[in-house]
């Protein structure tokens, strides 16, 4: 049978700030082990053996495009489609968008909806009961994964457990239940009888797309309208921007699961699944779920930690000490330090909230912004001024563009500059330089096989990143996108 997983990687990760940023949010990001957790989802199904898995359909922000590509390019996986999407509707018409892209071929594939953002450490166990979850799903059921708790918390949703399915580990799902207080979660976990509301889905394409039609036909209606008006960019399918900025918001649970299954007019099951699952919600979930020394310190980077017990210390550019401290997380980046009580942790939403009211930057962006030719990253910034460091992928160039108030100098660090200038094209080694006067037409290119590294130097009276009019562009971009 075709399995088709989905992953849904909308999330912005407030959380995490200041490590996970509006245009760098948490899935993008090596959490637990090396590779992100993007990567680690896409790779989560390549082990199983009782289905046809296809490549991953992917449905993210249209801003993240590029960094889903790049990043399971760089993982050796290529998706099966990359839907963007303009605006942000929740997970409900994501899996419609995910669903229509399934049944494109005329196939009638079973989905597994995976958010980008979770952490599965027991794959096998993973794997396993999808296995369960395929038998269920192959027979028209709804299936969703209802984690085993390990402690009484409050920030998840739960999932009642019915009557167990004759011989099968999966058991009918009695109800859905919103998150409890405190005391109310502790008789959950003593019961035995809940789990925590995982978000991993299970079903056929054309059975999401009926129950869909039959809940939220106002959601089912859009959806289609915007995929089916669609079209090819490079490696993505966009969508009919105006039909899918009319759809409503809502998730899977609340849309459908919820009303399903008060109706009792599918089956619908849950399977347990007990694998090491952490949707890294904030600090305090990192922590938990990641090594730590002999203190309880969970210790990421350049740290040195004495007579300290129990904190997250993350260094990502200065080495960070911490002389008797205790609870806390400390996360330093290269503009932004959080310190806070761990058990305060799901309030650091409330610091991106207040940088973005006030129109600053680091709600948005790292110091280093990525760009799919390479990054740029500020080093200095003052009156008519800006300086930055320019790294340009082999084979990449920038596109054909000029600018209104800024001229720029470039000065070549490492590698080769292939640089078009009005109507000059001409190769800057390293330690050669060069400069583009305002209103120049002007393209940096890196023509060899290792990264070009280019300091340049801004100056004029805008220094903005809108002042771009662009020409031609390998990416197709706008002239403020991306």
């Amino acid at each position: 049978m075709l399995l088709q997983p989905v992953i849904l990687s909308g999330g912005s990760g407030t959380r995490l700030w200041p490590l996970s940023r509006g245009a760098y949010p948490k899935q993008f990001l090596p959490l637990v082990g090396e590779t992100t957790l993007l990567q680690a989802t896409a790779g989560r199904l390549e082990g199983l053996q009782a289905a046809d898995v296809q490549p991953a359909i992917v449905v993210c922000n249209e801003a993240h495009r590029f960094l889903i590509a790049e990043q399971l390019l760089e993982s050796g996986r290529r998706p099966g489609k990359i839907l963007l999407e303009p605006v942000g509707r929740n997970t409900a018409p994501a899996l419609g968008l995910a669903a229509l892209a399934a049944r494109h071929g005329g196939q009638d594939p079973i989905l597994i909806a995976m958010p980008a953002d979770h952490v599965i450490a027991d794959t096998e166990a993973f794997e396993s009961a999808v296995e369960v979850g395929l038998t269920q799903a192959a027979q028209d059921a709804v299936v969703t994964f209802g984690i085993v708790p390990r402690s009484p918390e409050t920030g998840f949703g739960y999932i009642r457990k019915g009557k167990p399915l004759p011989n099968s580990q999966a058991f009918d799902l009695d109800a859905f239940v919103e998150k409890p207080d405190r005391s109310t979660a502790g008789r959950y976990l003593a019961s035995g009888d809940y789990l925590w509301n995982s978000g991993i889905f299970m079903l056929r394409a054309g059975l999401w797309l009926e129950l869909l039609r039959r809940y939220r036909a106002d959601i089912a209606e859009a959806v289609e309208a915007a995929y089916s008006g669609g079209w090819q960019d490079l490696d993505f399918c966009r969508l009919d921007n105006e039909a899918f900025a009319a759809c409503p918001s809502d998730s899977i649970d609340y849309a459908v699961m919820e009303p399903l299954a008060a109706a009792r007019d599918n089956a619908v099951t849950v399977v347990p699944l007990d694998a090491g699952w952490s949707d890294i919600g904030g600090w305090s979930a990192l922590w938990s779920v990641s090594d730590r020394d002999d203190q309880g310190n969970a210790v990421y980077g350049d740290v040195y930690a004495h007579d300290a017990h129990d904190n997250l210390l993350h260094a990502q550019s200065r080495m960070v000490a911490a002389v008797g401290i205790n609870d806390l997380i400390v996360v330093e980046t290269a503009d932004a330090v959080l310190v806070a009580d761990k058990a305060r942790a799901q309030d650091v939403k409330n610091v991106p909230n207040f940088l973005k009211e006030r129109g600053r930057s680091e709600c948005e962006f790292h110091r280093r912004v990525h760009r799919p030719w390479g990054s740029f990253e500020g080093m200095d910034l003052g009156d008519r001024f800006q300086v930055k460091r320019l790294t340009v992928k082999p084979g990449a160039s920038l596109s054909m563009q000029m600018h209104h108030h800024r001229a720029e100098h470039w000065i070549v660090v490492k590698g080769t500059a292939k640089v078009n200038r009005d109507d000059e094209v001409f190769l800057l080694a390293e330690n050669q330089s060069t400069y583009i006067p305002i209103g120049a037409r002007h393209r940096l290119e890196n023509p060899g096989t290792i990264p070009l590294e280019i300091i340049e130097v801004q100056s004029g009276s805008y220094l903005g990143e809108d002042d771009i009019v662009r020409f031609d562009d390998a990416y197709n971009r706008k002239s403020q996108d991306g």
